[in-house]
């Protein structure tokens, strides 16, 4: 897994503490170390967490070591973007993105 700058690793254990009960809305990226889109998009993850850091809360998940959570919420292309908000998936993108096309998609669930 390409793991961008600023952004935290979740697994399947840890996953319904980091994500689920979040307070602030919470921006996954289901990846996997061999998806190029992935590693294109980690230096946009790591510049959105360091942008918004009151807004959203971004992880990236590896779905190669952690396939409970990627069939509970059926991920099947990667990279994937989820918005969680209050425990639920309010939000659902896939595909690599520039930064600011990434902020515009995520205005109305953050």
């Amino acid at each position: 897994m390409t793991k961008a700058d600023g952004v935290a690793a979740v697994t399947d254990a840890d996953f319904a503490t980091e994500v689920l009960g979040a307070e602030l809305p919470v921006l996954v990226e289901f990846t996997a170390a061999w998806c190029g889109p992935c590693h294109q998009l980690a230096p946009v993850l790591s510049a959105v967490a360091a942008q918004e850091p009151d807004r959203v809360k971004v992880v990236q998940l590896d779905v190669d070591t952690n396939p409970e959570v990627t069939m509970r919420y059926g991920v099947l292309s990667m990279p994937t973007l989820m918005v969680f908000r209050g425990g639920e998936p309010v939000k659902s993108m896939v595909g690599a993105r520039p930064k600011r096309k990434l902020l515009q998609e995520l205005e109305d669930v953050i």
